[in-house]
């Protein structure tokens, strides 16, 4: 039975969970999850576990936070007047935006406060500062 290799295609199926077992993301019910090994397609964290597995093999591996989507930094919140976002959109907690650079680069943000003088923006990914588990599957070798 061949074993997967960096430059592989590979299909897996996986669940992602937080510290306290919160599930962020899992492609149960979905096609399982298609991608080269080792093109930097998805985190550094699963993507160097793969190297050696075989089809049907599971494996429960942690990708520590900078392996992950990267440590939180404090200066990625940035405060707005909220004179200067459109009325129309109806600001709360939790929403996701997107805010552009002086270079033109769309950059995700979330609201994490609103008030009447200003709104504050946090661009640090949604998992960003988390060790984050996964149960992987091998699916199959593309």
């Amino acid at each position: 039975m061949s074993e997967v290799k960096s430059g592989d295609k590979v299909r897996i199926h996986y669940t992602g969970t937080l510290k306290d077992g919160t599930v962020f993301d899992s492609s149960a019910g979905r096609d399982p999850l298609e991608f080269e090994v080792g093109s930097g397609q998805i985190i550094p964290g699963m993507d160097k576990h793969l190297p050696g597995m075989t089809v049907g093999e599971k494996k429960t591996i942690v990708a520590v936070a900078d392996e992950a989507y990267g440590p939180r930094h404090d200066d990625a919140q940035q405060p707005v007047p909220r004179a200067q976002i459109p009325a129309e959109i109806p600001l709360e907690v939790g929403l996701q935006l997107q805010m552009q650079s002086p270079q033109g680069q769309v950059i995700p943000v979330t609201v994490v406060s609103v008030t009447d003088e200003e709104v504050i923006l946090d661009a640090n990914h949604r998992l960003a500062g988390e060790d984050l588990t996964f149960d992987i599957e091998l699916v199959e070798i593309v």
